[in-house]
């Protein structure tokens, strides 16, 4: 028998079109929230004591305002409108930023025991985790900045010892370069491996062949020379005030490499472009080295005195490359006064380099690559305070007397025995970089070592 079906029901309750007066109430409560949360957030933040700056949105601050393509442009811009110190937030931290040479001074050198504190920027406490010489704090930074000048002390720094070991790894890398035979080729490697060497030479008390497999792959004999470096202090895990531990060890060690490697690195490689875009300037310096050293000599520091173009040429390269434009971060280690501005204890500080460097009221072009920026009307090396590059105060580069040594010798040692053929027109030759944010990456080249 066939009988009808049962209709179905709907499991659950029935169902009921959304009150659109609800939502309307709701979608306008919480708008009401959030303006009250910002306008409590502005309150909060306009009643602090810190510099002038843009207005930060709850929970990413300024992130939004900043071009990270050219960080340098944005914070010159943001320079303008609200002077040379100014406060931006990242995330939710306040960040003081100190534009112009005056109140880096201030900071770094005036007031340099406040302000020498490590800021903390987190892609940099990841790798560090605070240990080393770079990123460390307080009492650890302190011994271990001590301990690491000491050592490079003890094994030539500032010595004629060490000058020897940079003129023998200058040699070497003529020879070198000598195997490119005049063919176009891109200086990378090659300028890489020769500070390498010399960091090398201080701490092995070694050099490698630019083709040993190991020096290669140097990172993995790193642990070797950690372990070196930890066995003086092996009794040290039993002093509790004690940082020499083999991690900052370690750490410090990764340090002295990257500082003393990339650096000086990427400087060859601008001032060899640099040298390439403006013949003029290799042919006045290859005139002072023919004049003062000749074709035979070994280039020496003690040279320095008697080439002031030279000597000049070294400085606008460290000026115009920029390597380092926004610094590292420092931070004040108490509360402080700082003009009319609190800044609380713990303040990341960003006094930032490329605007120092950059100054158009000490440097007549800027933006120009002119080596008569370090020399007076007679011709003669002129120093400069706004000369910068390895940063100033308590926290400056440890290995700057070594890096300047090793650009001087280098650059000499490479002019006096190549004169440098671009491939193409040295007028399309262009500077700019690869990367620009904390570092300026010069941008890959090639060119040829003529035998002078």
């Amino acid at each position: 028998m066939v009988t009808d079906p049962v209709p179905l029901r709907a499991v659950g309750p029935p169902f009921r079109a959304m009150d659109p007066w609800g939502f309307t109430t709701t979608a306008l409560l919480a708008c009401v929230l959030f303006l009250f949360f910002v306008s409590l957030w502005n309150q909060g933040f306009k009643r602090r004591k810190l510099p002038p700056g843009p207005t930060p949105l709850p929970f990413i601050g300024n992130i939004l305002q900043l071009d990270f393509k050219n960080l340098t442009a944005t914070f010159s811009q943001l320079a303008e409108k609200y002077g040379p110190i100014y406060t931006l937030y990242f995330g939710t931290q306040p960040v003081v930023v100190l534009h112009g040479y005056n109140v880096t001074k201030e900071a770094l050198i005036d007031q340099g025991d406040v302000f020498m504190e490590r800021g903390d920027v987190p892609i940099f406490d990841d790798f560090s985790k605070g240990k080393g010489v770079v990123f460390s704090h307080g009492e650890r930074w302190k011994q271990i900045r001590r301990f690491s000048l000491m050592t490079l002390r003890n094994f030539g720094m500032g010595k004629r010892t060490i000058e020897e070991r940079v003129q023998e790894e200058a040699q070497c890398l003529v020879e070198e370069l000598r195997k490119t035979k005049g063919q176009p080729t891109d200086p990378t490697f090659i300028l890489g491996c020769a500070p390498c060497n010399v960091i090398c030479s201080i701490l092995f008390r070694d050099r490698f062949k630019y083709n040993d497999a190991k020096f290669l792959h140097l990172m993995g004999l790193l642990n070797e020379i950690f372990q070196l470096l930890s066995k003086p202090w092996s009794q040290e895990k039993d002093n509790p005030h004690s940082e020499f531990d083999l991690e900052n060890l370690k750490m410090t060690g990764v340090d002295l490499f990257a500082a003393g490697t990339e650096t000086t690195s990427s400087t060859l490689r601008y001032g060899l472009l640099l040298i390439l875009k403006h013949p003029e300037v290799q042919a006045k310096i290859q005139e002072e080295i023919d004049r003062v050293i000749g074709p035979n000599r070994v280039p020496s520091i003690k040279d320095r005195q008697d080439m002031p173009y030279v000597d000049a040429v070294v400085h606008e390269v460290q000026r115009f490359s920029n390597l380092s434009p926004l610094n590292v971060p420092h931070a004040v280690n108490q509360d402080i006064q700082f003009q009319q501005y609190v800044l609380p204890k713990g303040t990341t500080i960003y006094p930032l380099l490329f605007p120092v460097l950059r100054d158009s009221k000490e440097f007549a072009n800027p933006e120009k690559f002119d080596p008569q920026h370090f020399l007076d009307q007679n011709g003669k090396f002129k120093k400069s305070d706004y000369f910068m590059p390895f940063s100033t105060g308590k926290r400056s580069c440890l290995g700057e007397g070594l890096a300047r040594m090793e650009l001087f010798l280098f650059f000499t040692t490479i002019l006096q025995n190549f004169t440098l053929k671009p491939v193409g027109d040295p007028n399309e030759i262009s500077m700019k970089t690869n990367h620009t944010g904390f570092t300026n990456i010069p941008p890959s080249y090639q060119l040829c070592f003529v035998p002078h």
